[in-house]
């Protein structure tokens, strides 16, 4: 009915969040498919036939981070890719930190925009009154009211380079002082486009850029604050950097959370330029082998599958005379290739005082089988410590950072089953009795769609299991939740999903959701410090509710 009143009106109509196949009732639509009935031009939309106006005009987007259109869907349509740039992002969040941490700037320089445009507008009208009086019949110097409006107009125009040259001026002191926090913002946005790739790892690993704002917003505010310019940018950088790594990895799954960290370190140092696109490749790869590779001088220990990247590394800018060391220093090479901890040691002749990234470059070339504790040392001299400790799963804090209109996601995986921790949360939190669960299956859709409609009204809980089973309701689900809005939505009302990966799974939840997986964590140290935040451990219940305290304690 919308899409009909649009095209008789000659309205504008925005179809948001379509998938890669659109609907074929819009084909005449697409392919403006119009004739001429009674002298009036018309369209046929499914079985109607309406007039159709020239004015009209109809768009759509898309969340979906890489689309494929078939080529018949690509020619009926003019594609343009909105995907927001590295440059574009660097000035949206240079907006934001001023305008938090100097308001008064970000306030004078739009006013300043809208006194440029105004002035802009004056001038126009200007030279449009002077086209005016210099095109109109007869002599222009017996035009009294011409000579008026020639006159006011040179007032006008002298007034508006005065304005000018004072808005340039304020302008360039503007400038000058948000450049100081021009760093802040373009290490912010490499971290953006770091986690944006994450999705080419895990359809699930999807993240918003209104997420990502918010995030950085609550850091400006959260982290500590200083007189001192320089240090205030290293607080706010530290804090926002480590605080989107906690966000982003509790919907990581334990495998991808040191590739995580890998990935940032990297992105920095590229953007940096401390780090060449070859060189991470190489580690990436090892190296394509071109033609006949030379004999190896160590095949007592050394591989020849290891001759050959290590023949390769030395065509790198960093790896020159690599291969002609491993030969002259053979005895000690093979004392690092014997070695329980070859990334602890110290490397022999001038590879002693090489680079961070050198050291695991050479390490994928001799003893690939250590290349992750390598790549754990790497991380935590570039990072720090933190960023290979990824904290322990707390789904208290994922509540509290939730609101109304977001869903909070489960992504299961083999032998991870949330239900104990959420029930037990739901418990505390006096919705126990009252939650609403749903293993979804087919014809279950109506009834979660059911559960949901009430709880947004009362404030319950909705829990839908197994998302991924449904596919063909994960369409309507997601329309359900782009209904969601702040005003309408009871404060305690929370949806709950779980599922496994799937590409199924809307992309526009995954992005404005709160992802969580829940897998027993790496290492004995990581480990232990999540049997100490569980349950019995983590309740203080547990230790004062015993009967004889004294002998308790």
């Amino acid at each position: 009915r919308t899409l009909e009143t649009a095209i008789q009106f000659g309205k504008p109509v925005l179809l948001e969040n379509i998938l890669e196949e659109l609907d074929p009732t819009m084909e005449p639509l697409l392919l403006r498919q119009t004739f001429k009935q009674n002298g009036v031009m018309c369209i046929r939309l499914g079985d109607a036939t309406i007039e159709f106006s020239k004015d009209f005009r109809f768009y759509m987007t898309t969340k979906l981070p890489n689309p494929h259109y078939m080529p018949e869907t690509a020619v009926k349509v003019t594609l343009v890719n909105f995907m927001i740039t590295q440059d574009g992002l660097q000035d949206q969040l240079l907006g934001i930190v001023v305008a938090q941490e100097r308001p008064d700037l970000e306030e004078e320089k739009g006013n300043l925009i809208v006194q440029g445009a105004e002035n802009k507008r004056k001038l126009q009208e200007t030279e449009d009154q002077i086209l005016e009086v210099l095109s109109a019949d007869g002599n222009i110097l017996e035009n009294e009211k011409g000579i008026q409006i020639l006159n006011s107009a040179k007032v006008i125009s002298n007034e508006i380079e005065e304005k000018q040259k004072i808005a340039e001026e304020t302008e360039k002191r503007i400038d000058e002082a948000r450049e100081g926090y021009q760093t802040v913002a373009w290490r912010s946005s490499i971290l953006f486009f770091a986690i944006s790739s994450m999705s080419n790892i895990e359809p699930m690993y999807q993240y918003s850029l209104t997420w990502f704002m918010n995030l950085f917003v609550q850091a400006i505010n959260d982290s500590e604050p200083s007189p001192d310019l320089e240090k205030r940018l290293k607080s706010l950088d530290d804090y926002f950097t480590y605080f989107l790594y906690k966000m982003v990895c509790r919907s990581l799954f334990e495998k991808d959370k040191l590739l995580f960290s890998f990935l940032l370190a990297t992105r920095m140092m590229r953007a940096e330029n401390v780090l060449g696109e070859p060189d991470l490749r190489f580690l990436l790869t090892g190296g394509v082998a071109v033609g006949i590779s030379e004999a190896n001088p160590c095949q007592s220990w050394l591989s020849d599958k290891s001759w050959g990247e290590i023949t390769r590394m030395s065509d790198l800018e960093q790896g020159k005379g690599f291969k002609e060391d491993i030969s002259k220093l053979e005895l000690d090479w093979r004392t690092m290739f014997e070695s329980a901890e070859p990334y602890k040691h110290e490397f022999p002749g001038v590879w002693k005082d090489c680079t961070p990234f050198t050291r695991l470059l050479i390490l994928r070339c001799i003893r690939p089988d250590k290349i992750v504790p390598g790549v754990m040392l790497f991380v935590a001299n570039q990072m720090g410590q933190r960023f290979i400790e990824p904290p322990p799963f707390d789904l208290a804090a994922c509540y509290e950072d939730s609101n109304p209109c977001s869903p909070l996601i489960f992504v299961l995986s083999a032998g991870a089953d949330p239900n104990a921790s959420l029930f037990k949360l739901a418990d505390e939190k006096g919705f126990g009795e009252t939650m609403k669960i749903v293993s979804l299956g087919q014809g279950q859709g109506p009834k979660a769609a059911k559960y949901i409609e009430e709880s947004y009204k009362t404030g319950g809980w909705v829990v839908l299991q197994n998302c991924h089973v449904y596919g063909s309701w994960m369409v309507s689900l997601e329309r359900i939740c782009e209904e969601f809005k702040p005003d309408t939505a009871h404060k305690n009302f929370r949806l709950w999903l779980t599922s496994y990966p799937s590409s199924v799974f809307p992309v526009s939840i995954l992005q404005n959701g709160i992802k969580m997986t829940n897998e027993p964590a790496k290492g004995i140290r990581l480990n232990v410090k999540g049997s100490f935040i569980a349950d019995p451990l983590g309740n203080e219940d547990f230790f004062t509710s015993c009967n004889k305290p004294i002998k308790w304690k």
